[in-house]
């Protein structure tokens, strides 16, 4: 053999990639790519954007993965184009069209509409989701034309902001909770004003405390020197920011590395991340009382 097309063995790489994906790029898609262009043991994201949305898509690898869900519990922050006088089946650009009306309203109606639609409101998920009933995704009924049931789950808006308004499209700046849809609230705009509205657009520029301006678009993250992308990535408690923090000796580090709980001071919080004197990443425990419980843990060694 002369080891033409011999594939490099994969690295162990450890730590947060934030990228920009493009619209058209499933989540998935995009994943892969960036894990080929460190050629990664492991990877995963924290929370996915339809292919029609872009924006940020913070990406973990390695032991990061292992905190990717402390992430998909955070507030989101997006981009938003609704346009007025078009609904559709999927309430977003990729449905069928089900319905056409006149424009008529202005700047002033879609501003006094919006504070209906801020602070913790009840939402009914779209009948295309990825929700579950019965074991199946609720898409797979939808394209069947079967309906059923979608219960109204509480969502919190924090901010709901008018940015631009060119007939028939607006565009709004939405602060939102985990598992709120920006297509459902399109819709509901858009029948609340009676003209009906799907989001022709959408792009995450916030999430966790990360923000859009520090991603890498996935196109320059492939331009950039092999070399150089390993400097590209955040460490691995950049996903934690949020959770409070505790330093622990040597042997309550041991402890909590073999998975045994320790007795200490804990800080508020049910979550809690601890490090060793070094400043060296433990992981996370969870905090009741007097006592750190084992979370999730990095690898040793």
């Amino acid at each position: 053999m002369n080891g033409r097309g011999a594939r490099a063995p994969r690295r162990r790489v450890d730590g947060v990639l934030l990228l920009d994906k493009p619209v058209g790029v499933s989540s998935n898609a995009a994943l892969q790519r960036a894990r080929r262009a460190y050629n990664a043991e492991k990877a995963g994201h924290t929370g996915t954007l339809d292919p029609l949305a872009s924006g940020l898509l913070p990406v973990c690898f390695g032991e990061a993965a292992k905190f990717a869900r402390f992430l998909l519990d955070a507030d989101k922050r997006y981009t938003a184009t609704v346009r007025f006088g078009v609904t559709t089946t999927t309430l977003d650009a990729e449905g069928e069209v089900v319905a056409r009306s006149d424009v008529t309203i202005d700047r002033a109606d879609i501003e006094a509409a919006l504070p209906a639609f801020t602070g913790r409101i009840r939402q009914v998920p779209p009948a295309y989701s990825a929700l579950k009933h019965q074991g199946r995704s609720h898409y797979e009924y939808a394209r069947a034309g079967i309906d059923v049931p979608r219960e109204a789950r509480e969502i919190h808006v924090a901010s709901l902001r008018l940015i631009e308004w060119a007939t028939p499209d607006a565009v709004l700046e939405v602060a939102c909770s985990k598992g709120t849809y920006v297509r459902t609230l399109a819709a509901d705009l858009g029948e609340a004003l009676r003209c009906g509205a799907h989001l022709a657009a959408l792009r995450r520029t916030a999430t966790g405390g990360f923000d859009i301006a520090a991603a890498i678009a996935l196109d320059r993250l492939e331009a950039t020197p092999v070399e150089a992308r390993d400097r590209l990535l955040l460490p691995v408690d950049a996903l934690l920011g949020a959770l409070p923090r505790v330093e622990v000796g040597d042997a309550d580090a041991l402890h909590l590395r073999h998975g045994r709980p320790i007795v200490t001071e804990c800080p508020h919080g049910a979550f809690v991340r601890v490090y060793d004197g070094l400043g060296n990443l433990l992981g996370v425990v969870s905090s009741e009382s007097e006592t750190l419980t084992p979370l999730r843990m990095m690898a040793s060694g």
